[in-house]
């Protein structure tokens, strides 16, 4: 397709981790924020250097599957990907991490890098995962360190990738915290 030609348009949803924004081409999904602020829009229009319209039917699939997701309704996602927003090694590892990481499993940043067969190393799958422009529908929280959860940028950081993953039952609720209690059970 033409880049001349080619367009962005974007869609948002309200979630229990608030309100994501979701950014489709004509050919996919190419960009998901956990927040929908303007900042963010001109964020997500710069970054794709696409002229911006009004679509909401290619953003539909994306925001249907990302609500049955944290209904807890769907476990995968099976929409187009639109990797542009990545580099070749970005994409061979993020696509490799969509085709084959399956909701409720885990991976290390060590066995992901054997799985993508690129042998970058885990501090390189890494820095992959915190560019990830399509978390959640890419499940970069899904990656964790091999002694524990490792690192995680999206929305508030750690605490999203712990959530994500207890949604997905891959980690088991931790205690809540009540500051005049202290640890209840969830």
């Amino acid at each position: 397709m033409d880049t001349m030609t080619e367009t962005l348009t974007l869609g948002a949803i309200e979630t229990s981790l608030g309100r994501l924004l979701v950014g489709a081409t004509e050919n996919g999904v190419a960009y998901l924020s956990f927040k929908d602020t303007p900042g963010t829009r001109a964020r997500a229009v710069k970054r794709a250097g696409l002229p911006v319209v009004d679509d909401p039917d290619r953003t539909a699939e994306a925001l249907a599957g990302l609500a049955d997701y944290f209904a807890g309704k769907s476990l995968t996602f099976e929409v187009p990907i639109d990797w542009r927003l990545t580099s070749d090694v970005q994409r061979k590892v993020l696509t490799t991490l969509y085709e084959q990481v399956p909701y409720g499993k885990v991976v290390t940043y060590g066995e992901l890098d054997r799985l993508s067969g690129l042998n970058v190393g885990a501090q390189a799958i890494g820095q992959v995962m915190g560019s990830n422009p399509i978390p959640v529908i890419v499940p970069c929280h899904r990656v964790v360190a091999a002694n524990g959860l490792g690192g995680y940028s999206g929305g508030s950081g750690i605490e999203v990738k712990r959530w994500l993953l207890t949604l997905e039952g891959s980690v088991p609720a931790t205690l809540d915290w009540d500051p005049d209690q202290g640890p209840t059970a969830p």
